[in-house]
């Protein structure tokens, strides 16, 4: 199954997908992968699993916090792939999505990487500061053993290049619908429905929204436009208490339900 037959699973059911993100290793893999399994019985559609690295200039203080953590632990792209490998094997599932940054993959080698992606059952792979120019280097060998790369956009890509994303991304594209970096927010940027119909219609794929959603009521507001909404930093906040975390999501996942028909035009 594809992501985006994933998310048109859930919209059949009646509401927008719920894409988590956790910080693979913080504090510890064994706690994310309990708080994963968590997440999968609250209803989370997608999980986006993060790997740590020391530098994650897209992200913002609360996820570049939990990098620090999660490196301090011990995790490494290797742990956090065996993570998934372990996850599936138990029965988990909702797809994963490895976030990345370029530069661990990079190490491994990527054929390496994409053999390994495949071998731990990971769909997909959002490698954040890899440009549209050189989706190639990562998505054919990923495209190869059935993984799919996911491509971001923002508000400032021009139509031109929506359209060069949407033809390199996989079954989705990851649209972020904020300028600067990760962090929980109140409210949602002015006019985003009518950007969103622009990037759907330019790209040509379902899209992830995500940065800055941090609750229920802006997951209400995006539930008509987007096909999956992902929650990062407001979660990643609340990760070392399960609880609060778990209903946190229930919550978010409630106002999804308020889009049952999703708005194209």
């Amino acid at each position: 199954m594809t992501l985006a037959q994933a998310l048109a699973a859930r919209r059949r059911q009646g509401r927008a997908g719920f894409v988590p993100f956790l910080m693979a290793g913080d504090p510890s893999l064994a706690h994310t992968a309990s708080l994963a399994r968590r997440l999968a019985a609250a209803g989370a559609d997608i999980l986006e699993l993060g790997v740590p690295f020391s530098d994650p200039v897209a992200d913002g203080p609360v996820i570049q916090a939990s990098s620090q953590r999660a490196l301090r632990s011990g995790a490494t792209l290797s742990k956090v792939l065996a993570v998934a490998a372990r996850l599936k094997k138990d029965g988990f599932a909702p797809p994963i999505v490895l976030f990345t940054y370029l530069n661990p993959v990079l190490a491994l080698g990527v054929e390496r990487f994409a053999g390994r992606c495949r071998d731990a059952g990971i769909s997909g792979v959002l490698a954040v500061d890899l440009p549209v120019e050189e989706a190639a280097l990562l998505s054919a060998p990923l495209a190869r053993r059935g993984v799919e790369p996911v491509l971001l956009a923002s508000p400032t890509t021009s139509a031109r290049r929506l359209e060069l994303i949407g033809k390199a991304t996989g079954s989705v594209l990851y649209y972020v619908c904020r300028r600067g970096v990760t962090g929980a927010r109140r409210g949602l940027p002015e006019g985003l429905p009518a950007r969103l119909r622009e990037v759907r219609r330019r790209s040509g794929k379902p899209l992830l929204v995500g940065f800055g959603v941090s609750g229920a009521e802006q997951a209400r507001a995006l539930a008509p436009h987007a096909d999956g909404v992902v929650v990062g930093s407001a979660l990643v906040e609340l990760s070392g208490k399960p609880r609060a975390c778990e209903t946190l999501s229930r919550r978010i996942i409630s106002g999804l339900g308020a889009g049952a028909r999703l708005k194209t035009r």
